[in-house]
């Protein structure tokens, strides 16, 4: 049973991570057409201010979940200085 959830474990880990490759593909197809807008606006004040939030806010759905499974990847690993609980 324990070597049949840690397979499971190990895949949903895998799947997670084609996931977040994903996300960061689908972060950069989103900024493309921003940087578009920008230009054809001509450059105005106003266009890169509303440039500057859109991308600051597709940064932040891309990083904050790399960034959660990045520290959720450490504390499942376990570190020299915080080592994992015995089960």
């Amino acid at each position: 049973m324990m070597r049949s959830s840690s397979q499971a474990i190990k895949l949903l880990v895998k799947a997670g991570a084609v996931v977040l490759v994903v996300n960061e593909l689908r972060g950069l197809a989103l900024a493309a057409p921003v940087f578009l807008a920008m230009y054809k606006a001509g450059g105005t004040l106003t266009s890169v201010w509303l440039g500057v939030s859109a991308l600051a806010g597709l940064l932040v759905s891309v990083a904050l979940p790399a960034f959660a499974v990045k520290s959720l990847a450490g504390d499942s690993q376990g570190t020299p200085d915080r080592p994992l609980a015995a089960a």
